[in-house]
């Protein structure tokens, strides 16, 4: 059972270090994409909304798909997809081939961040300890990667297609390798006691009709989070540039410090889960991603804003993993379903935050602006205890796993 789940783990950890590296090798090529396409300033907005909003399309569907096909499944065939579609994006020629690759792209994005966390969060279940932090730090190691090789891709001035052939050549054998060892809960869940299949069968229902209305402070602290992050990805260069008076070349780290602390406080901040408490480290995050907008709005330089923005990337790295972690926690009956939604804000964060900073930036000032994501995050503080462990029948701060739970979809199919 032990080796099972390690190599459970073990594989699920390369999936998110896959789809950390494809994402950033497409948003930080975005200048060459539009170049080789040809894509309009004006239009450009258009073609990356269309990702996110495609992706929460995806997201919806897999919440379907779920009641019929294992998480695993789907996760194994639409991370293929997404690597493929990068290559699309690097390969095509007309401005018609750039949309149908986005488009798939953001499809198959939608299903694979939503079957990636779904098995996150039953394998969590199935650990009964907090690891879920260290899957999202496989994904800030696999864009920390795909930065880096988009870098040296833009450095030697090498053409889309072939930035990428080589980056998919090598993660989609693995993960096609790996995903056999994908483990939906099965593997850890005991024998369910007499009775115990017929009474989850009966609170089925009343939890799909509960799971909207408790499920609202986790999509808000959700969307806090993107916003926040969209705000650092968007405009962190820009801000320490224009506002702050930096040079070009220094405007460019922050986002790479911002990836690294996230990072390092991914990986340390299982630890602190289990140590503290989810709601302990996710107040605590709130509070400091708080502090570095503040900061970034009254830096008086380039390096304090630094500092700000690398506050930020400590404290909000760890408000996504633990709001996937407490969906499953809260749900643990249609865990499956409460994932796919709660992934849909992730898109909604995201589309809601770059403009949002950029139109007050425009209307009234890029410093004021940063005080917009501060607000949000703090607001984290009024729903913390929606991260707080159930104590179930068990006599455990991590629900017992069960078949319905963590089996087939976690959705009792």
């Amino acid at each position: 059972m032990t080796d099972v789940l390690r190599r459970g783990r073990a594989s699920l950890a390369f999936s998110f270090f896959a789809q950390g590296a494809a994402f950033a090798l497409l948003v930080t090529r975005i200048p060459a994409i539009q170049d080789r396409y040809g894509v309009s300033d004006a239009l450009l907005p258009a073609f990356l909304a269309a990702v996110p909003v495609l992706a929460g399309v995806g997201s919806v569907t897999t919440e379907q798909l779920v009641k019929r096909v294992r998480p695993s499944v789907l996760l194994r065939w639409s991370q293929p997809v997404v690597l493929l579609a990068l290559v699309g994006v690097g390969a095509g020629g007309r401005m018609a081939e750039l949309a149908v690759a986005l488009a798939v792209f953001g499809l198959a994005v939608g299903a694979l961040d939503a079957s990636m966390n779904m098995l996150g969060v039953s394998l969590q279940r199935a650990y009964r300890r907090s690891i879920m932090l260290s899957f999202h730090a496989a994904y800030s190691l696999g864009g920390i990667v795909g930065a880096s090789l988009a870098w040296a891709g833009a450095h030697w001035h090498l053409a889309l297609w072939v930035s990428y052939l080589p980056v998919v050549a090598v993660l989609l054998p693995a993960a096609l390798a790996g995903s056999r060892w994908y483990v939906d809960g099965d593997a850890a869940a005991p024998v369910p006691e007499a009775g115990e299949g017929e009474d989850e069968k009966q609170g089925q229902e009343q939890r799909q009709k509960l799971v909207f209305k408790l499920l609202l402070p986790l999509c808000l602290v959700m969307s806090f989070a993107y916003i926040g992050d969209s705000t650092v990805s968007n405009w962190s260069a820009k801000y320490l540039q224009d506002v702050l008076g930096s040079s070009e070349q220094l405007a460019t780290v922050p986002y790479n410090v911002y990836m690294v602390t996230t990072l390092l406080a991914r990986s340390l901040g299982d630890l602190g889960v289990r140590r503290f408490g989810a709601v302990a480290v996710v107040r605590l995050g709130a509070l400091v991603a708080a502090l570095g907008f503040a900061v970034v709005a009254g830096a008086p330089g380039a390096w304090a804003g630094m500092l700000g923005f690398t506050l930020v990337g400590l404290g909000l790295c760890v408000l996504v993993p633990q709001t996937f972690a407490a969906a499953g926690r809260l749900f643990p009956g249609v865990s499956d379903a409460a994932v796919a939604r709660l992934n849909i804000f992730n898109y909604v964060g995201f589309l809601v935050g770059s403009p949002l900073v950029g139109g007050l930036g425009d209307a009234w000032s890029y410093r004021g602006a940063m005080l917009v994501p501060m607000v949000l995050v703090l607001l984290t503080l009024v729903y913390a205890r929606s991260f707080a462990p159930r104590e179930d029948r068990y006599g455990g701060r991590y629900e017992r796993p069960r078949t319905a739970d963590v089996g087939r979809g976690s959705n009792g199919v």
